[in-house]
């Protein structure tokens, strides 16, 4: 690979919610998009993880999404408009909310390696290097599908398949699936695929449903927890382990329906299904790993970020900052892993590293 690398101040990697929002704010700066910063994104086009969800995820059936700062949703898709894809509607909002503000995104480019060279951080892709003062690491989770490993699971001959891979219900029709997971995708899914065919339900522990709302102060404390997680160097917890799971309509219509009939964890998988501890056994087709993801952040090993139990000891005004070195942000990690999350910690990203870099006058 060539020595040559272009300059930038800051480079930012993903051009999903928490890319964006931090893009905006640099942007808001003052900052000149190209040099000043530049956003770099693996997806084919504007939309993030958004553009690869299954097509029966609607903006009704999907949690919250919450608007850019700057520009509200509304502006490009009609409230009203619940049924629509989306895997559509994001996308669309995030092109538009790209073009409003001129944002220098480069796609598709995946970045290989972030290693540091001096005083400065080098950037390899697939296409070009760049050479740059700060990095805003915006790649969520996506594309690191977490699949725990039973013993036997590489003797199954049928299907093996995350969450990741999920198109349609239809495409199970007639074969016997195993749902292993206990989050709201699990339970999206457990719903679809138990109205063509018949499942069968696993969890390592017994789901929590909160009844009642989701309140503004439930959130904020779930968000406490996994920022006291993330601050001590711990693996952030799942969200769903904070928050519990909302007891909507759609699942108060699964269980009048009968699917919520959750069965303890197997204990291995054989060649034709799972057995558990006290020698049952289920044959299935198909095992359905909705089992969350990771922290998509192998492209900055390089750089030793991790402690030894595998978390990031991280600081700043709202957690973003890695605190073995500044001029690395985390942003859609932990605490800000949600859309609202995210769209704070992008600015107080932005500002904490410009201000690290001296990119801008120190604030109160």
């Amino acid at each position: 690979m060539s020595n040559l690398a272009y300059k930038i101040d800051i480079i930012v990697i993903g051009g999903g919610q928490a890319g964006l929002s931090s893009a905006y704010h640099l942007h808001q700066m003052g900052l000149q998009g190209g040099k000043g910063y530049l956003v770099l994104d693996k997806s084919p086009r504007p939309g993030g993880a958004w553009q690869f969800r299954w097509p029966s995820l609607t903006m009704k059936t999907i949690n919250r999404l919450h608007d850019l700062p700057g520009m509200g949703f509304a502006e490009v898709l009609d409230p009203g408009q619940t049924e629509v894809r989306a895997a559509e509607a994001v996308p669309a909002y995030f092109e538009a909310y790209e073009q409003r503000f001129q944002l220098p995104v480069y796609r598709p480019v995946t970045v290989r390696v972030v290693c540091r060279r001096g005083d400065r951080f080098r950037v390899e892709t697939d296409q070009e290097t760049f050479s740059a003062r700060g990095i805003i690491n915006a790649t969520g989770t996506w594309d690191a599908p977490q699949i725990p490993y039973y013993p036997g699971r590489e003797l199954f001959r049928g299907r093996q398949m995350h969450t990741h891979d999920y198109r349609t219900a239809d495409a199970f029709a007639g074969k016997r699936v195993l749902i292993v997971g206990a989050g709201i995708s699990a339970l999206q899914m457990l719903d679809e695929i138990s109205r063509v065919t018949e499942v069968i339900w696993v969890t390592r522990r017994p789901p929590e449903f909160r009844a009642g709302d989701f309140t503004p102060e439930d959130g904020r404390a779930a968000v406490a927890i996994v920022e006291e997680r993330v601050r001590q160097g711990l693996i952030p917890g799942s969200v769903v382990s904070v928050t519990g799971l909302p007891m909507t309509p759609a699942i108060r219509a699964m269980r009048e329906r009968g699917v919520l009939n959750r069965l303890p964890m197997f204990s291995e998988i054989t060649p034709t299904g799972v057995r558990w501890a006290d020698g049952r056994e289920e044959a299935v087709d198909v095992i359905l790993w909705a089992t969350g993801f990771r922290s998509a952040l192998d492209h900055l090993a390089p750089l030793d970020l991790r402690e030894p139990n595998g978390g990031i000891v991280m600081a700043g005004r709202l957690a973003t900052q890695v605190a073995k070195d500044p001029r690395v942000h985390l942003v859609g990690y932990g605490p800000s892993a949600s859309t609202i999350g995210a769209n704070r910690a992008g600015g107080a990203a932005a500002q904490e590293l410009a201000r690290t870099l001296g990119l801008t006058p120190a604030r109160p």
